[in-house]
């Protein structure tokens, strides 16, 4: 039976896709990107390209929403009906927002909230927004839910390959990342999250292809033997790898229980500049 009681809300970094964000009437906190003239809304009145086209002039900022904007949509979301929210949002160790929400969420008089730090970044943490959605579509209780999303983020990476690691420096992204070594001997990292929710490199290799494949072989190794898994690839303006990586995803792990594809967030474009190639896996079952 369908838990109507109960609300999604996601910040824009997840990259939950727009069509799942709608069949699931999923609300959305959107990021802030700022440029020295204007501040725009991530995903509602600027889109990727733009930020690519503008990038050779300005590289923007991001900044988290206002609380106003915030206890505004915990006010929509009250009206609209709904008893608790699930808040799902980007790592904490890579932005503020899990921790504006959940202070947010703990002035909630009429509303039940759990905020998830799903220690992930894009679809990684979309992922558990997406399952979250299907196993309240089944009728499983609260509290049961918020203890499998909790097991699920162990069981949830992401791999990604960035052109660049310029971007992710100048945003102060970088992590655990060594940069400047990776640059002088055009060595391309595969970055992923730590179990703090921070970047890591993963491992290395020399030139685009090679690195492609390694991540590859870092998602098998993750899959292992799971019987029920689901796969991602995301992209920020490399759709045509994006489009051959999704064809090889289906040929290695035909078994794949669904394997979601999109484009990264504008915000998130701010941080990893084009090229960005990312998988990501959930393991549902091992």
């Amino acid at each position: 039976m369908k838990n109507n009681k109960v609300a999604i809300l996601v910040d824009s970094g997840t990259d939950v896709p727009k069509e799942l964000i709608e069949k699931y009437h999923m609300y959305m906190i959107p990021l802030k990107i700022i440029y020295k003239d204007h501040v725009y809304t991530d995903k509602i009145d600027i889109t990727p390209e733009e930020i690519y086209e503008r990038l050779p002039e300005e590289i923007p900022g991001t900044s988290l929403p206002d609380g106003e904007s915030i206890t505004d949509i915990f006010d929509q979301i009250k009206e609209d009906g709904y008893e608790k929210v699930l808040a799902v949002t980007i790592s904490s160790g890579l932005s503020g927002t899990y921790n504006v929400v959940r202070l947010i969420a703990e002035q909630q008089n009429e509303l039940e909230a759990y905020v998830l730090d799903t220690k992930n970044i894009g679809i990684g943490a979309g992922f558990s927004a997406i399952q979250a959605a299907k196993w309240l579509d089944q009728g499983i209780e609260w509290s049961v839910l918020i203890e499998k999303l909790n097991h699920l983020i162990e069981q949830t990476q992401v791999f990604f390959n960035v052109a660049t690691l310029e971007y992710l420096q100048k945003g102060g992204r970088i992590g655990l990342v060594a940069s400047i070594l990776g640059n002088a001997l055009k060595l391309n990292p595969i970055i992923s999250c730590n179990e703090e929710g921070i970047y890591y490199t993963v491992g290395k290799s020399r030139g685009r292809k090679k690195s492609l494949d390694k991540t590859v072989s870092y998602v098998k190794e993750k899959i292992g033997s799971a019987k029920v898994f689901n796969l991602a690839v995301a992209h920020g303006a490399a759709e045509d790898e994006a489009v051959a990586m999704e064809a090889r995803l289906k040929e290695e792990f035909p078994q794949a229980n669904q394997i979601y594809f999109g484009q990264i967030s504008p915000a998130l474009v701010v941080h990893t500049g084009p090229g960005l190639l990312g998988v990501g896996v959930q393991i549902l079952e091992q």
